[in-house]
């Protein structure tokens, strides 16, 4: 992404403040038709169904919500098997790789823009806890990336069906809620999804390419293509998809420059994700190994803005880690051995949370075997 604000695009402020009053004319009125029914449990209600059942059996949802799901079901036609292909090529190759740089670099980048936030912040500190939904975030991620996810039998359609169901309704409660401000604009409004969707396609390759991996065009643009048929789904308009990754960078620097600033909330976030990351991946040898990413890879400006810690800060607790890295001078400083480290730390991430799962009644983090296997990464069959 580096020089992107300084090549002129077609993304302008004009475009996008406009899209940050629009929301979801599909999936927002089968919420509000059950809210405008008296029905306050039955939205309730319905997002727990969401969240804790992998698959929606009919007798369990109203009609309008399988009607939903009956009509938003398919791909769009522009989809290229061949490319989603690709894409799901780089996810089998890259997998911990990606998951790391979700966790450090994709989220951060999320919690940077001040606006879109706060429903992340809100939703957070009154219905969940930081663990769930990053462990969520990440299950959607391998849903829709794993081979054949976006496929008839996959899983990838009907979590992004679900997501964008429960984005409505989390736009319905928010609306009741007395202390949303004007200011943050429509919650969960199409700048603010199209930023997120860039967070898990643009931004996460560019994470990639930060680290050194070799990745073909025709896999970066496979990556991207995969995830633009999943913001398909999830209600983003055609003219908020990228088109291409030059496209991509282009609109995620026009939205960090548009939106990035310090604020409570995306510190509270940024530090609920090093402290769930410090409990999720077993031991304490990995304890400094989130910031020091988020710094490497957001930079000192906006790791600042999200309070992250100092690099000098982050250097004293890296001792532990000469074990993986030739020296501290050289971990911070060359792309190959930080690669090394992001690698490690992904795979341990991800068997972290295959082992603490969602616990209650949730369903737990479920990854296919042989993505594990070809990841390298140790489970509990």
């Amino acid at each position: 992404m580096t020089g992107a604000m300084d090549t002129p695009t077609r993304w302008n402020d004009a475009q996008l403040d406009a899209m940050r009053q629009a929301q979801d004319p599909v999936a927002d009125p089968v919420v509000a038709a059950l809210f405008a029914a008296g029905q306050v449990n039955a939205v309730n209600g319905l997002m727990q169904t969401l969240v804790e059942n992998d698959g929606l059996p009919p007798d369990a949802l109203p009609a309008n919500v399988a009607a939903y799901l009956a009509a938003t079901g398919g791909l769009p036609d522009w989809a290229d098997p061949a490319k989603i292909a690709a894409g799901e090529g780089v996810f089998w190759r890259y997998g911990p790789a990606i998951i790391a740089a979700l966790t450090c670099y994709a989220l951060p980048f999320c919690y940077a823009g001040r606006k879109g936030v706060q429903v992340l912040a809100l939703t957070a500190r009154l219905t969940s806890n930081p663990e769930r939904r990053v462990i969520e975030t990440a299950q959607m991620v391998v849903d829709v990336m794993r081979p054949g996810g976006l496929g008839a039998v996959g899983s990838g359609i009907r979590t992004a069906q679900k997501v964008r169901l429960m984005h409505a309704a989390v736009r319905l409660l928010i609306a009741q809620y007395p202390g949303w401000k004007p200011e943050f604009n429509l919650p969960i409004n199409q700048e603010d999804i199209a930023g997120t969707l860039l967070s898990f396609s643009s931004i996460t390759l560019d994470g990639l390419e930060r680290l050194g991996y070799a990745l073909s065009t025709e896999e970066m643009e496979g990556y991207l293509h995969a995830w633009k048929v999943v913001g398909h789904i999830l209600g983003i308009r055609p003219e908020m998809l990228p088109i291409d990754n030059a496209d991509a960078g282009a609109l995620a620097a026009r939205i960090a420059a548009r939106q990035f600033a310090a604020c409570e909330e995306g510190q509270y976030m940024t530090r609920a994700l090093v402290q769930m990351l410090q409990h999720v991946v077993p031991g304490n040898l990995f304890d400094a190994v989130p910031e020091v990413l988020m710094r490497y890879f957001l930079g000192d400006h906006t790791a600042d803005l999200l309070a992250v810690a100092p690099g000098h800060a982050a250097g004293i607790l890296l001792g532990p880690l000469e074990l993986l890295a030739h020296t501290e001078s050289t971990l911070m400083h060359s792309s190959s051995e930080l690669a090394r480290l992001h690698e490690r730390f992904g795979r341990a991430l991800i068997e972290g949370i295959v082992l603490v799962g969602r616990g209650g009644k949730r369903i737990p983090f479920t990854v296919p075997t042989e993505l594990l296997q070809a990841w390298g990464v140790n489970w509990v069959a």
